[in-house]
């Protein structure tokens, strides 16, 4: 693999949604920052968690569409393009249960094939990560991220479906991680500060926010 690390993948994912997918990018950029808040349970995974999740959403750019399934799109991108390392293409290709969705879009052979799921705590770790950043990149609980994007959706999409028959998948997800945490003593910030930007495309940000030691452990 290239010189490829945490800042080449917040920026990639920055020139590549920023423009196009302004609320996209927020969102991916909640999600990484999420990730680089797991580096106390992660150890050596960290930064490679950490990119997938600033990276994970690259595949809604509409210059990277190809099956018409973000997850599998992103991957192929940074795996033909950049030259990826295989796990980091493999966990933005399974994030948050995507082989259920692909399944019900008939894609699940191509995911599988060219993307066989490994690493499962990882997987989960970067599910965690998505399924507690709201569109607008700041924290939320997991049920209410759920009941989002059933909303944003509508009832006839086929994302509400998924979502529907994703949901124990993520919620074991969003458990063990939270488990692991509590394991660890380690505290999850359940909500952000939100200050002005001065950026024009948006008219707030969520401020950054870390792990801290929790004493006693409190989870969201």
């Amino acid at each position: 693999m290239r010189d490829i690390n945490i800042a080449w993948a917040r920026e990639l994912a920055r020139k590549t949604l920023q423009d196009v997918l302004p609320r996209r990018w927020e969102h991916s950029l909640g999600v990484g920052r999420r990730a680089e808040q797991l580096a106390p349970i992660l150890g050596k995974d960290a930064e490679l968690l950490a990119m997938a999740a600033y990276l994970h959403d690259i595949g809604y750019a509409p210059d990277l569409v190809d099956v018409g399934f973000h997850p599998i799109d992103g991957a192929r991108y940074l795996r033909d393009v950049h030259g990826a390392d295989e796990l980091l293409c493999k966990l933005v290709a399974h994030h948050t249960c995507a082989e259920i969705e692909a399944g019900d879009r008939g894609l699940l052979d191509i995911l599988q094939g060219e993307f066989p799921k490994q690493r499962p705590d990882l997987v989960e770790a970067i599910t965690y990560c998505d399924m507690t950043t709201s569109p607008d990149g700041v924290p939320i609980k997991a049920v209410d991220r759920l009941a989002e994007i059933r909303e944003r959706y509508g009832p006839e999409d086929l994302v509400t479906a998924t979502i529907a028959k994703a949901t124990p998948c993520i919620m074991s997800a969003v458990r063990a991680i939270e488990d692991r945490m509590a394991s660890a003593d380690v505290r999850s910030a359940g909500t952000a500060e939100i200050v002005a930007d001065t950026q024009p495309h948006r008219a707030i940000h969520a401020k950054p926010f870390y792990l801290i030691t929790a004493y006693p452990a409190h989870l969201a």
